[in-house]
């Protein structure tokens, strides 16, 4: 049991405690700087520090210790104010006070609690009155109430003894006076259980919380608190009263999260491990192995999830232009290419990982929504939506071609700059959404054509796709030796998955359980999947410089394709954004190494994937072209495009057009072949630039467009 204490010794106490050299200069700084300073914040070690007892008796009664020390204060500021409003806050409560949202009970009721959480929604800034002054309707007699909680409180008679009428609410009526009541700012916040916690789909807990005064209005939703209160509770229902009671804290301090994955903890024995880990020779080939490890093949894929779970280094130049470490990545395939799988299983394995399915998920649903509901009394308020819950982690979208183009383009901001942007209902903010992108689509049809271009199957607008920096494709297709070592992937698969399920399978007879065991260990990950996540978030500590031979790789790759396009009439083959993909992959590699320097090994690690996937999306003919990906049409299409349209001008009749086997006839002897000049001439007429005005006939929408 907790030593009690009167008001009187708990004012003298925390005097005492305010008085210390170390305290004393703040307190000064309230009597100097009010009201532009008009909080204390003091670490809880320090209260234990000077007095246990005391310590433990704020964190059993924290009104009536918190309320004793803001008298403390009012008395030694005194001489040179009268009558302040100030604060007195504390933080950094112990761990044992630090409670999870779902693991809030009735014995915390009216404790000091620390609640970790994530904003979901946060109200404007609002006055709410702490002392109310009536005027009774008959006499005229003014009195005064305290207000306290949320639920407003009027005079239940005109008090005679005070020399008022002594009527009562029924036969007179109590006027609030607005200018002699005192007002002090609140805001009302919703946060959320930070989605890292959560385990197996568990749907995460909230707590709506008050914060009062010089604290309100510095959050924003998807901001990442720790916060120190009271857990209050309030009845529910109206005219009848239930026996239910609804809890929220009473904010009395946050503390800012301020750096990634801090909220894992990383002990000197992990760090110890983490260490020996990173100095093995195997230690990235076992990284790559404890991705997906029950889904066949995909080795490049692999090895590209890996980097991006590590991540580049984000910049901020001195200029104050913010260069993206995030790497996004985008697996587009055919279907039963175990997509959705790869997306779920990164979505546990990063330290903050958040899964949506693009089908079901809306603009605001990923961004930010602004609702208006009873958590902001009838305002409109915004809510967090999946990128900015998963700032600073990895944003799995599954099914990108299934949302609308609209919905779409929300999350090109979030993509390049880190950032959401909301003009919604009068609201204008900018919210981080500082997070790597994994997304997963279909090909335009459901299934890639072998005898088309790849890249004009990728049914995701250029604008998209060119802020990816690797673009998967995984086919699926018949192949004798492919299809046993993958059916025996899989069967493998379900047998040692059966296996597992029984409580004593060396009781099973017919199988040898043993040697099944053993002939699939490659399906047990490499890693832990918990130690992965730790390795993970220590290596977010390290930030790699690059190296001068790392450099010249990149440099020379660079360059050496460039050149390919200096040729006239050649393609443009990559870009400065893939030499930006290259460096931010070369950082991550350096990353899960722990190495402070990029060297050659990592650039040319970076350089082997971005090969990989330029050569199938991005080339034509053997050739590289990134207008492929940039923007959807290759140099030979749109020379091939210029030519049909030339020809349609050139050979249409002024009334009917052009005939389709003339235009067909004249294309070949460009060398057109009749099916590509068929794919461009449904192209341009889905764009708009022609038309046929009978069937079998074109002719261009616009003579004035042609260049």
């Amino acid at each position: 049991m907790p030593k009690e204490y009167t008001p009187e010794d708990l004012v003298a106490i925390w005097e005492e405690f305010l008085g210390g050299q170390e305290r004393r200069h703040q307190v000064s700084a309230i009597a100097d700087l009010y009201p532009d300073v008009r909080s204390i914040n003091i670490d809880f070690s320090e209260v234990e520090k000077f007095d246990p007892d005391l310590a433990n008796y704020t964190l059993v009664n924290p009104s009536m210790s918190i309320k004793s020390a803001e008298d403390a204060m009012k008395r030694m500021v005194s001489h040179a104010l009268t009558n302040p409003f100030v604060h007195f806050r504390i933080m950094g409560l112990p761990r044992d006070s630090r409670i999870e949202v779902r693991k809030l009970r009735a014995k915390h009721l009216g404790t000091f609690v620390s609640v970790e959480g994530l904003v979901r929604k946060a109200t404007e800034v609002r006055p709410r009155v702490t002392v109310a002054e009536f005027e009774c309707a008959r006499c005229g007699h003014k009195m005064t109430i305290e207000q306290e909680g949320m639920l407003f409180h009027e005079p239940l008679e005109c008090s005679k003894e005070e020399g008022g009428c002594g009527r009562g609410p029924g036969s007179t009526k109590f006027r609030l006076l607005s200018d002699p009541s005192k007002f002090v700012d609140t805001q009302k916040i919703e946060t959320q259980e930070p989605p890292e916690g959560l385990r197996g789909g568990a749907q995460p807990e909230r707590l709506v919380g008050y914060i009062e005064d010089d604290l309100a209005g510095r959050i924003s939703p998807g901001d990442r608190l720790i916060l120190n209160g009271i857990l209050k509770s309030q009845q529910k229902g109206g005219q009848t009263k239930s026996t239910l009671f609804e809890i929220s804290l009473d904010i009395n301090s946050i503390e800012f999260e301020e750096h990634e994955y801090e909220e894992i903890l990383i002990t000197p024995e992990d760090e110890l491990k983490i260490r020996e880990f990173a100095d093995s020779s195997d230690a990235f080939e076992r990284i790559i192995g404890s991705i997906s490890p029950t889904i066949y093949g995909y080795d490049q894929e692999k090895e590209a999830l890996a980097l991006q779970l590590f991540g580049g280094v984000q910049k901020t130049m001195d200029d104050g232009t913010r260069i993206r470490g995030d790497i996004h990545i985008a697996l587009i395939g055919d279907p039963g290419t175990a997509k959705s799988q790869i997306l779920r299983y990164m979505a546990q394995l990063a330290p903050r990982g958040i899964y949506t399915s693009g089908k079901a998920s809306s603009a605001a649903g990923l961004t930010a929504a602004a609702v208006k509901d009873e958590f902001g009394e009838g305002r409109w308020t915004l809510e967090a939506g999946a990128l900015v819950i998963a700032d600073k982690g990895l944003a799995c979208i599954d099914e990108l071609d299934k949302m609308n183009d609209q919905d779409r383009s929300a999350i090109h901001e979030s993509l390049e700059q880190g950032t959401i942007s909301v003009a919604k209902a009068g609201i204008t903010a900018t919210l981080q959404s500082r997070c790597a992108v994994l997304g997963a689509a279909n090909p335009k049809y459901g299934r890639f054509d072998d005898s088309k271009n790849i890249a004009e199957q990728i049914d995701l607008p250029p604008a998209l796709l060119s802020r990816f920096d690797a673009i998967f494709t995984m086919t699926d297709r018949p192949e004798a030796k492919q299809d046993h070592n993958v059916a025996e992937h899989i069967l493998k698969v379900h047998q040692r998955g059966e296996i597992r399920l029984h409580e004593s399978p060396e009781k099973l007879t017919h199988v040898n359980v043993e040697e099944i065991m053993r002939d699939t260990a490659h399906l047990v990950p490499a890693m832990d999947k918990e130690f992965l996540r730790k390795y993970v978030a220590y290596s977010k500590r390290i930030t790699p410089v690059m190296g001068s031979e790392a450099m010249q790789t990149l440099e020379g790759y660079y360059v050496g394709i460039r050149k390919l396009g200096e040729d006239q009439g050649a393609s443009v083959p990559i870009t400065a954004r893939q030499l930006e993909a290259l460096i931010r992959m070369s950082e991550a590699s350096a990353r899960a190494r722990l190495s402070q320097i990029v060297s050659s090994e990592d650039s040319q690690r970076a350089i082997k994937i971005v090969q990989y996937y330029l050569g199938k999306v991005a080339s034509e003919g053997g050739k590289l072209d990134i207008d492929l990906i940039a923007t959807g049409t290759s140099r030979s299409q749109r020379e091939q495009i210029y030519v049909l349209r030339s020809l349609i001008q050139q050979m249409s009749d002024p009334r009917r057009g052009v005939n389709q086997d003339d235009l067909m006839q004249k294309a070949a002897s460009e060398n057109i072949p009749a099916e590509k000049a068929k794919s461009l001439l449904k192209r341009l007429s889905e764009s708009g630039e022609i038309y046929s005005p009978q069937p079998g006939y074109w002719k261009l929408a616009s003579e004035e467009r042609i260049a």
